[in-house]
């Protein structure tokens, strides 16, 4: 039995793709700024989340790349508590909630588990 990673498979499993909804614009911003503090994402640093008018709630959405812990982030002030979706490998859920832990308080929420990959309902507070 081979136990490595088939080729192209390793930065897969890295990636977490989180979504917020139903939150302040600025929370929004003070839990992706986190992220980006500890992990690689697809956004530039300057990309703040921005309210779209219209019915219905707003979901903020980006993936991070867990592979490598830039550096912890610092404990950020939220207006109001979070909910956080995290999906990805269990490994990379894993190291963003930890990544997550240094700048909120962290509430798991639920989890559903599949074959290769997880979702976690996750509850954010400041610390």
């Amino acid at each position: 039995m081979n136990s490595a990673k088939p080729a192209g498979t390793q930065h897969v499993s890295a990636e977490v793709v989180v979504e917020l909804e139903s939150c302040a614009t600025q929370d929004a911003h003070a839990v992706f700024s986190a992220l980006r503090t500890s992990f690689s994402s697809d956004r530039a640093a300057d990309d703040v989340p921005e309210e779209v008018a219209g019915p219905g709630s707003t979901v903020w959405t980006s993936t991070f790349d867990v592979s490598d812990l830039k550096s912890a982030a610092e404990p950020r002030r939220l207006t109001a508590p979070v909910l956080v979706s995290l999906q990805g490998g269990y490994w990379a859920v894993d190291q963003l909630c930890k990544g997550l832990e240094s700048a909120f308080t962290v509430h798991v929420l639920g989890t559903a588990a599949g074959d290769q990959e997880k979702e976690v309902e996750l509850r954010l507070e400041s610390r």
